[in-house]
């Protein structure tokens, strides 16, 4: 086009289909993925925030066999596919919430999206590399039945889980946050 044409109007580029759509169209999909996003990452902040203050220190003023059964029993009941659909998909929904924002040209609603992906995955690192093995440890302690040193296997698993515990509710917390932000600036941009 030269410089002293002006552009075809808009009704050009639909009639012909060339793409014309502005970037809040193009992102229907980045606002409810968003939502989800928000939604999933509160639940595993609630999730961990729930131990902090009411599992871990209930069970903490109970005896050595009741503390390594309860945590026994809460590991294997945890295994199950709706944690595991939040679990997973606080992760996939943040990370493709932020690829959509980003797309949909909100560049600041992409950072804090993309900021709570990196949180989660920190949360994920600390789970899988400390809290997973601890309670693979406490399973492989046995059956209570057969365990002859509960202060024992009780001592090796509590200090370490409660403090990375307490590690992951604030980065999942911060996460949230995030989001939060997040959705505030998609808002925004929507107007």
């Amino acid at each position: 086009m030269r410089s002293d044409q002006t552009a075809p109007p808009s009704t050009f580029h639909a009639a012909y289909g060339a793409p014309a759509a502005p970037a809040a169209a193009r992102g229907k999909a980045a606002g409810p993925v968003l939502v989800a996003a928000t939604i999933a990452m509160g639940l595993m902040a609630g999730l961990f925030f729930a131990f902090d203050v009411s599992v871990m220190p209930g069970l903490a003023k109970g005896d050595d066999r009741t503390y390594v059964t309860a945590m026994q029993n809460i590991n294997k009941a945890i295994e199950n596919g709706l944690f595991g659909l939040v679990f997973v998909g606080a992760f996939v929904a943040t990370g493709v919430a932020a690829y959509l924002q980003h797309r949909a040209g909100r560049r600041s609603a992409a950072f804090w999206a993309a900021a709570a992906t990196v949180l989660y995955v920190v949360a994920l690192m600390v789970t899988m590399g400390v809290n997973i093995p601890l309670n693979n440890q406490l399973a492989a302690a046995g059956d209570p039945s057969a365990i002859t040193d509960f202060h024992g296997v009780r001592e090796k698993f509590e200090g370490t889980w409660v403090a990375t515990n307490m590690l992951r509710t604030l980065l999942c917390t911060a996460g949230l946050a995030a989001l939060t932000r997040a959705l505030v600036l998609h808002g925004r941009g929507s107007r």
